[in-house]
């Protein structure tokens, strides 16, 4: 186990590094919106994690590079010190890049050694631990691509990040339903594998017959939204995202422009015109539910995913492929589960009933944020495929839309 574990450890920390290669060193500083952080903080602050849940208390002769840092690279973690303000950190110009680089060799290696010689008394814990901070790291490589997009996005000059080829697709197929009979059935996680803290217990559910559309709702699908006046029909909004509307002026998905008369959309490949055949991105769940309204259907509640989920594979395009752009359906059935984009539910993040938090500091890993946020469920483009289950669920607000997010349909049978 340890030996596995010492050999993701390496891929994953190896990886982190891998997404940042395709920077110029002016890119790891900036912070285009508060709700974003800065490459150079995404590498100190997973590196951060290693350090002040493992090493400092499990490792007896360990010496922090510099004591500033327990400070600088916190999130938000209350029990575990003071942190600098989130939407200050693209003001942090020192620690520089080449010094993160060097925090994270000096906590790798004192990690290393330390899962080379486990305390007896507290193997165990640090082990969990150590899995912990990994999937931890995993969740900031895909935040750290998404915030890479954002800041792109505010530059005149809509940089790309790279630019892989990207294959023709077979035409789109066409939007069908899968009818599911519901009944009383178990969510959460189960088994003995990893999961969070926000996946358990495992209990029952109640769900009446309903149907799931086969696939995600397209970028030409979405534009019928667009041009029926779907941005200015209040009768399709929530009472908040009609404000949240006006207030921000949206009329299109996030990385939507008009040029030449013509729709373009911005994605980590560069600016190109709209793929009709793609499934629309970067929705706020507002965009999500108000669509839903207009095609006469509903979002699903995230047990009714998980529901469906659970009978298909963790197949589709994840991080590992490495275009970090979501790419149209190909096949007939029940497809785009997994991979491609995160799909809104219409369900609140909230405790399942008799959740319990991680004991200590780590319990504010997922369970202060259970207000004020709905769940999200499926991975992206951007998810790495081993990080990824039928019972994850991700939790964003109703108003963000920056990160990797899409739309299925599902309806009640009468």
């Amino acid at each position: 186990m340890v030996t596995a574990l010492i050999e993701r450890f390496n891929t994953v920390r190896a990886r982190t590094e891998a997404l940042c290669a395709p920077l110029e060193i002016e890119d790891y500083g900036i912070q285009a919106m508060e709700s974003v952080s800065p490459p150079k903080w995404h590498l100190a602050h997973t590196t951060w994690f290693f350090e002040t849940f493992i090493l400092v208390p499990y490792a007896r002769h360990y010496r922090m590079l510099n004591d500033a840092y327990a400070h600088l690279f916190n999130s938000y973690y209350e029990t575990a010190g003071t942190f600098f303000p989130r939407p200050q950190r693209g003001l942090l110009s020192r620690p520089t890049v080449a010094e993160v680089y060097r925090y994270r060799r000096h906590v790798d290696g004192a990690l290393l050694e330390l899962l080379g010689n486990l305390p007896g008394h507290a193997a165990e814990t640090v082990l969990a631990r150590v899995q912990l901070g990994l999937e931890h790291e995993i969740q900031h490589q895909e935040l750290l691509l998404m915030d890479i997009l954002y800041n792109f996005s505010v530059n005149p000059l809509l940089p790309a990040y790279h630019t892989p080829s990207l294959a023709e697709t077979p035409p789109l197929p066409a939007l069908d339903w899968q009818r599911l009979p519901g009944g009383l059935v178990e969510i959460g996680h189960a088994g003995t594998t990893f999961s969070y803290d926000n996946e358990r217990p495992r209990h029952p559910v109640c769900l009446p017959p309903f149907r799931l559309a086969t696939r995600l709702i397209s970028n030409a699908e979405y534009l019928a939204f667009i041009e029926d006046d779907g941005y200015r029909r209040v009768e399709l909004w929530l009472s908040d995202g009609w404000r949240m509307l006006n207030e921000r002026g949206w009329q299109a998905p996030l990385y939507w422009f008009r040029r030449d008369d013509a729709w373009w959309h911005f994605n980590l490949t560069g600016a190109h015109p709209l793929c009709e055949d793609a499934p629309v991105a970067h929705l706020s769940y507002y965009e999500a539910d108000a669509y839903a309204r207009w095609a006469d259907k509903r979002l699903p509640t995230e047990f009714e995913w998980e529901y469906a989920a659970a009978t298909c594979a963790v197949a589709g395009q994840f991080l590992e492929r490495g275009l970090y752009v979501p790419q149209p359906a190909v096949a007939e059935g029940l497809t785009q589960m997994y991979g491609e984009l995160w799909q809104w539910t219409q369900s609140a993040y909230l405790p399942y009933p008799g959740f319990k938090p991680l004991p200590g500091t780590l319990g504010e890993y997922n369970g202060k944020f259970m207000c004020d946020q709905m769940v999200l469920r499926g991975g992206c483009c951007v998810t790495a495929q081993d990080h990824i289950r039928a019972s994850y669920r991700n939790f964003f607000r109703a108003a963000d839309r920056w990160m990797f997010s899409g739309l299925r349909l599902a309806e009640d049978l009468r």
